[in-house]
Formats: C-alpha cells, sequence, structure tokens
C-alpha cells in the first residue's frame, strides 16, 4: 500500500499547492479584461448613430469606417481571450453576413455581468450553466416571436436586404 506524496513545505511554511490559489481568478479576470476591451473598441460603432473609426495600420495607411468586422480585422489583437472575440466576429460574418459588432458587445456584455457575479463569490460553473438556461430561454423566446417570410413578397426582401446592406 503506497502513501500518497507529502506536500513540499513553501518558504512561508504554507503547502506549496496553496501557493498560487488566487491564480484562477486572476487569469479569469485578466481573460474578461481582454475581452471587455476588444468590446468596447467596437461598441461606440453599433447601430444607426455608430460613430465612424479611424484606423491607421503599420505602414501608414489609414482605414475611416464603422464596420465591426473591418475594426476588428484591423486590430493588432495579441491576448489569446481578444482573439476568440476577433474570431467570433468572423464567425458571425461567414454564419449569418451581419451582426459581426453585435456578437462582440453581447459577448462583452455577458462577460461583464459574470465578473461582476464572481466578485459576489458565484461559482464559475453555476455562472455558466445559468447563461446556458437564460439562453435556451432566448431562443423559445425568439422562436415565439419570429413569423415566416413570405418569399414572394419582394417589397419585404428588398427592405430586408437594404437592413444588412446598409451596415456594410
Amino acid at each position: 500500500m503506497s502513501a500518497a506524496p507529502a506536500a513540499t513545505q513553501a518558504p512561508s511554511g504554507k503547502e506549496s499547492f496553496f501557493k498560487d490559489k488566487d491564480k484562477p481568478e486572476s487569469v479569469r479576470n485578466s481573460n474578461i479584461v481582454a475581452a471587455k476591451a476588444v468590446a468596447d473598441a467596437v461598441r461606440t460603432s453599433l447601430g444607426p448613430r455608430g460613430m465612424d473609426k479611424m484606423i491607421q495600420s503599420g505602414n501608414g495607411d489609414v482605414t475611416i469606417t464603422n464596420d465591426g468586422a473591418t475594426i476588428l480585422n484591423q486590430m493588432s489583437v495579441v491576448h489569446p481571450t481578444a482573439k476568440m472575440l476577433v474570431e467570433l466576429s468572423k464567425a458571425q460574418d461567414i454564419e449569418a453576413g451581419d451582426g459581426t459588432t453585435t456578437v462582440v458587445v453581447i459577448a462583452g456584455a455577458l462577460l461583464d455581468a459574470a465578473q461582476t457575479l464572481l466578485q459576489k463569490g458565484i461559482h464559475p460553473t453555476t455562472i455558466s450553466d445559468s447563461f446556458q438556461a437564460a439562453a435556451l430561454e432566448a431562443e423559445k423566446i425568439l422562436e415565439e416571436m419570429s413569423s415566416p417570410v413570405d418569399l414572394s413578397n419582394d417589397e419585404l426582401l428588398v427592405k430586408m436586404a437594404t437592413t444588412s446592406l446598409n451596415s456594410k
């Protein structure tokens, strides 16, 4: 019968596996801050009153746009979590062709809410499970609110296309 290995003593006298107990919280906070920074960068460009952003590339080229996908693609993002939000925006563009800014702003808002809940001592798994339940409920509500599209109604199709094209 083998005994479990003894914990080594840290210089402070505490067992070594307790010395980094704040590290997961620190990493989680760093990830949230990085993602919120990306969301904040595009938030003011959202909607019909969205502001234009002037972006200067490394070689001096200047781009003026309020398109979230363009802003995110031209940002030099280093943090892995921030890169995930840029990839989220790209996936939204591929899947729907629109909503790139909205999806990043919503993700930033959810992370902001999660950070508040974490600071109140709520376990991350509880927060995640609650977000999943809320997403399922939102999907049900949206399904109830939706109405079928009559593809023979040219006027409606033009309005729908115009809405999407006005954001590009």
